[in-house]
């Protein structure tokens, strides 16, 4: 029996497939990765301090960063065995961290005679929020924002080709100005291009600390007084990608993570308003839907062919949010200089990004197959001709008529009009004749203003 039909949760049983590219970002062998990174990167630093007694040849450097360039599934199993179970002679460690440090000692740093500088005057808390970072850096700039992207130039793509396709706006759900259908997907376009660039930016923005038990190097300083620390740290983490944040406790406190979530929180919305425009817009025919061969719109009505995957983007995206607002405001709190607590929420920073996800595949999926309805658009259009009113009244205000507004008032609210009832009133305007015409040429399909130049613009 298939193990994803037992899973707890949904990313690792019904999206088990479409969550895969996570899992080098977002599992548990992932972080102790991470971790093997950061421990051994530390160690080759401190090999190039005047003050350490030990250095490394480039073949020794070679063979640690090995450890977590190769890092397999066996390396993880016995990572997780020493921590658990106890495993090489070390006893169960029940701490992560530690058993990170035991599987480097196994591995290589015995053998070169330096395991006792291994986690050299670090707290665990250094080692685990760089690995985080490295972690989540990783899963935004290949997982997630590819996938942005690639729906920001889907709506390009709609936006340049319905350019000209002209559609009834509705403002507080009535009937407004007429717009274009490429306008519309041009005005998605454009405001998650911009927040890409809010993702984009954090991603870059991302913080390291290095500063010990409680942030004041301590330890560091005890063994080697005449080290600049400071200047140490903040030229180690420049090397792993990431800004120097000083002063801390313990802990970093993860303002850079909060704003990580918070653009991809804002990215998301744009995509939610997407979702739910489409939703719309397929309720109202203008928007059709390519049926997949063989798929069940509904298991009653045979017809229908529902709007399942900007629902299902909805539904993802929105319980992505939830867990984006929740860890944003989790990780920036901490008793005192240090409590636990934020240590296993980190752990769920994985699912809030599998969501995100899912949720940006799944538009993706609605997207491709939605194809725009512009023979009801525009029958729609011709069937609401009322929607030329502000045209009117404005083209009568420039004229120096002060009760253009209540002229056109009277004639279009709260009953059905014909585009002959506004000839009819154009015939009994008092204006010049070319003004006439200019009135009378006014139709919904062309009343959309520069809305085809705004969606080519995209």
């Amino acid at each position: 029996m298939p193990a994803e039909l037992y899973a707890v949760s949904p990313l690792d049983g019904r999206y088990a497939g479409r969550t895969e590219p996570l899992r080098r970002h977002a599992s548990e062998a992932a972080l102790m990765r991470a971790r093997v990174e950061v421990e051994v990167e530390y160690l080759i630093a401190l090999a190039k301090l005047s003050a350490t007694p030990f250095e490394f040849s480039a073949a020794e450097r070679e063979r640690l960063r090995s450890l977590y360039e190769e890092f397999d599934p066996e390396d993880a199993e016995f990572v997780k065995r020493i921590e658990t179970e106890g495993a090489a002679g070390y006893a169960a460690t029940n701490h992560d961290v530690k058993a990170v440090e035991y599987f480097l000692r196994e591995r290589a740093t015995d053998a070169l005679g330096v395991s006792n500088w291994v986690h050299f005057a670090l707290t665990s808390e250094d080692v685990n929020n760089l690995a985080y970072r490295l972690l989540v850096r990783g899963a935004v700039e290949d997982v997630l924002l590819p996938e942005l992207r690639a729906r920001r130039d889907e709506l390009v793509e709609l936006a340049h080709e319905h350019a000209d396709v002209p559609m009834l706006a509705r403002t507080h759900g009535q009937p407004a100005t007429p717009t274009t259908f490429g306008k519309e997907m041009a005005v998605f376009a454009g405001r998650l291009g911009r927040a890409l660039g809010r993702v984009k930016d954090a991603k870059n923005g991302l913080q390291g600390k290095l500063a010990g038990a409680s942030g004041t190097y301590a330890a560091h300083v005890a063994a080697y007084p005449e080290v600049d620390w400071r200047a140490f740290a903040a030229d180690f983490l420049d090397t792993l990608g990431l800004e120097q944040v000083e002063p801390t406790t313990q802990v970093n406190p993860c303002d850079d993570l909060q704003a990580l979530f918070d653009a991809l929180r804002a990215a998301n919305n744009v995509l939610l308003d997407l979702n739910r425009d489409a939703w719309r817009y397929i309720s109202d025919k203008y928007l059709g839907q390519e049926a997949t061969e063989g798929e069940t719109g509904s298991s009653t009505m045979p017809h229908k062919v529902n709007p399942i995957d900007f629902e299902n983007s909805e539904g993802n995206l929105s319980k992505a949010n939830s867990d984006l607002v929740f860890l944003g405001d989790y990780v920036t709190s901490s008793r005192l200089q240090r409590d636990l607590s934020d240590s296993t929420v980190k752990r769920n920073v994985g699912a809030a990004f599998a969501y995100c996800y899912i949720g940006y595949m799944k538009c993706g999926d609605g997207l491709s197959k939605v194809v725009p309805n512009e023979e009801v658009m525009r029958a729609e259009l011709a069937d609401t001709p009322e929607i030329i009113g502000e045209a009117v009244q404005t083209i009568l205000r420039r004229e120096g008529h002060a009760d253009a507004y209540e002229r056109v008032k009277e004639l279009t609210r709260g009953r059905r009009v014909t585009i002959e009832d506004f000839h009819e009133l154009f015939a009994e305007l008092d204006v010049p004749e070319d003004v006439r015409e200019e009135l009378l040429d006014l139709t919904p399909e062309t009343y959309v203003g520069v809305g085809a130049d705004l969606g080519r613009s995209a």
